[in-house]
């Protein structure tokens, strides 16, 4: 086994240096460094901004024009371009002899794209949306894996000033129509079959399905697989798309664009109503990716620092994680995706799939979800059987909150694989603002189960139920100073109603996140879990409703609720209510049909852990679910201190709900 190597300088250390040296700033610790970049916003974001070496054709008149929150104005005059920002890097990569992407799928099929290449295909895809009549602030709707043809569409797409969005072919047709539907999509593009768990997964009638439930899409670009079970018609192909090789191709370069131009959107499910379509802009996520990448310590891997850097984080294009893997590119850094199942099949389980994937292409950063690790550790995985993954230097997590006794877990796994003393990079943070506001520092030290510290430029604290600060206790997260990558808004809300109350409703003027957090006086924080009722499985939210609509569309089911006990040291564990028709008695036939409507309509990862046949679904007397109340009620605290009996419909029915809390507390 060799040797692992000596780590880089930390991009933090770097940072500061230059501070000294450029600005004349010395902090006497990181404390003091995190108070003085939320305090002094235009200081610490100029600083990146010239630091990061950002460009613009333009100048900008202001780092902050306006400080509200909501509306905060980041340097206006400033032009920029994701793509372009990416693209920098080609001449000296390629002189380096690095990648831009290194790809793998569960059948062992390896892609690699150089950078030159990467340019290229890009460039004609750019250029064939252009024929397609793709304007700026077009739509681009995407049904497709974790691959490189994803990463070379998205690019493309933002190089002419069109609005990306990805939906992953692991949901079901439905819920990703009650996505794209929002938001007109002119150009649709997909894959009509993908492979996961050992399957081929005909994509086919899906993507026929979003064809027609979307009637602004007027193309359609088609990734052919050898997993679809028939064959459908499409304006083009994917790979006639990325063909063109020619003095076009050679000469295309991406356009400036507005800082606060519109980059993708995503989508984060609350509680009610349809999926929050969320619109970033270019210079936002550039800007605090720059900023972030910082905590992250991934440098070019062409670079003295940093050579041969290789960065993996699991993740479906569902997830916004897929877009922290692919802001690698952005430095310079070569990113290395899987596409397929990190566990095996049913049949033969397999934990070890992703640590063998980051020993065959020596990867230096390796991330996943927080359940990944659980479940590496549940299945008695030994690291050490992988393979040489002395390498590996980081690890992060994030999607749930990693227990100290996983992280434990995996840092005497990783000493006796040959890689002792593992930095743990675990982070979070949200889809609402694409970013990390918590999570590591590669030079202060480690504590199992708890994120080092708040992130520069990230005004985070902790608020008790009085609106105050607190520390060493548990509170709401809230940021109380704007993030270059807050929304912009949520796309078809003009008046942003539908983001106000998302977000400031409860402390007007302050981003209030929907966590538990507990902020340590040394700087160091614990994230509980969900303080609303958003479903978290590992990472990939689900709003309540979207369930509610699967479930009831069913004649047998009357009403529903849905709980999600996702908390710290334990797993995901979520349980569905329902009320059936008079006369009718919850069994295995309907709990399966039950199941099914879940999976065909959202996806098989938010099929319950349980389902219960209820008395009656608490209502207020206004008719709302009561999902906070009684998903506290099932995490042990008393119902006098969870409910307002007298603010009820039905109050008669939570003794009913007490009775299986206790229960499954008792278990």
């Amino acid at each position: 086994m060799s040797v692992h190597p000596a780590p880089p300088v930390s991009q933090i250390s770097l940072y500061q240096d230059w501070l000294r040296s450029e600005r004349g700033l010395v902090f006497d610790d990181y404390h003091a460094l995190w108070r003085w970049s939320v305090t002094e916003l235009p200081a610490f974001w100029q600083s990146i901004w010239d630091q990061q070496d950002l460009q613009s054709p333009t100048p900008h008149s202001a780092v902050l024009a306006d400080a509200r929150m909501p509306g905060a104005r980041w340097f206006p005059g400033a032009q920029l371009n994701y793509a372009q920002r990416v693209l920098r890097h080609v001449a000296q990569a390629d002189a380096a002899g690095v990648p831009a992407i290194i790809s793998e799928n569960e059948l062992g099929e390896l892609q690699q794209l150089s950078w030159p290449e990467l340019q290229r295909q890009v460039a004609s895809f750019a250029l064939t949306l252009r024929g397609l009549g793709v304007q700026r602030g077009d739509r681009i709707a995407a049904y497709l894996p974790n691959i490189p043809q994803t990463v070379v569409a998205f690019l493309a797409c933002c190089s002419i000033g069109a609005i990306w969005s990805v939906c992953a072919p692991d949901m079901g047709h439905p819920a990703v129509a009650d996505r794209f539907k929002q938001i007109t999509p002119r150009v649709l593009i997909a894959a009509d079959g993908v492979h996961y768990a050992g399957r081929a997964q005909d994509r086919s009638a899906a993507v026929q399905a979003l064809r027609t439930a979307l009637p602004s899409v007027q193309q359609l670009v088609l990734l052919r697989t050898p997993f679809a079970a028939s064959t459908i018609e499409a304006e083009l192909s994917f790979d006639d798309a990325v063909a063109r090789d020619d003095a076009a191709t050679r000469g295309f370069t991406p356009e400036w664009l507005p800082f606060d131009h519109p980059l993708w959107i995503v989508y984060s499910s609350g509680t009610t109503g349809l999926p929050k379509p969320i619109l970033h802009s270019h210079g936002g996520v550039m800007l605090v990716q720059a900023a972030h990448g910082l905590h992250h310590d991934m440098g070019a891997s062409y670079s003295s620092n940093n050579l041969g850097e290789r960065f993996h984080w699991y993740s479906s294009t569902g997830w916004v994680m897929w877009n922290g893997q692919v802001a690698g590119l952005l430095g310079g850094t070569t990113i290395c995706l899987y596409d397929g199942s990190p566990s095996g099949t049913k049949e033969s389980p397999d934990w070890g799939v992703l640590w063998r994937f980051a020993v065959r292409h020596r990867i230096t950063v390796f991330g996943a979800g927080a359940a990944f690790y659980a479940g590496c550790m549940k299945a008695g995985l030994q690291l050490a059987g992988s393979g040489d993954l002395s390498g590996l230097r980081a690890l992060g997590a994030t999607g749930s909150p990693l227990s100290e006794e996983v992280q434990r877990w995996g840092s005497a796994q990783l000493a006796q694989a040959g890689r002792p003393e593992i930095w743990w990079n675990n982070i979070s943070g949200g889809t609402d603002f694409c970013a990390a506001v918590i999570g590591g520092h590669r030079d202060l030290s480690q504590q199992p189960g708890r994120l080092q510290c708040r992130w520069l430029g990230c005004a985070v604290e902790a608020w008790n139920e009085a609106g105050q600060p607190v520390i060493d206790e548990v509170g709401e997260l809230v940021i109380t100073q704007p993030l270059p990558s807050m929304p912009l808004g949520f796309w078809g809300d003009a008046q942003h109603a539908r983001y106000l109350s998302s977000y400031f409703d409860v402390y007007p003027g302050v981003w209030r996140h929907g966590d538990w957090l507990s902020i340590g006086q040394d700087g160091s924080c614990v994230i509980y879990g969900r303080s609303d009722a958003t479903i978290n499985r590992h990472g990939l939210r689900m709003g309540t409703s979207e369930i509610y609509a699967a479930v009831e569309a069913l004649p047998e089911v009357l009403d529903s609720l849905v709980i999600d006990l996702e908390c710290l040291g334990r797993d995901s564990w979520m349980a569905l209510f329902v009320v059936l028709r008079e006369g009718l008695v919850l069994d295995a036939a309907l709990s399966a049909r039950i199941q099914g409507a879940i999976k065909s309509a959202l996806s098989p990862r938010f099929v319950p852990d349980a389902i219960q046949q209820a008395p009656e679904i608490p209502r207020t007397l206004s008719g709302k679910k009561q999902e906070v109340p009684i998903k506290k009620l099932f995490l042990g605290q008393p119902l006098d201190k969870v409910v307002n009996r007298d603010a009820m419909a039905n109050a008669a029915c939570l003794g009913w709900y007490q009775q299986q809390a206790a229960q499954h507390l008792a278990r």
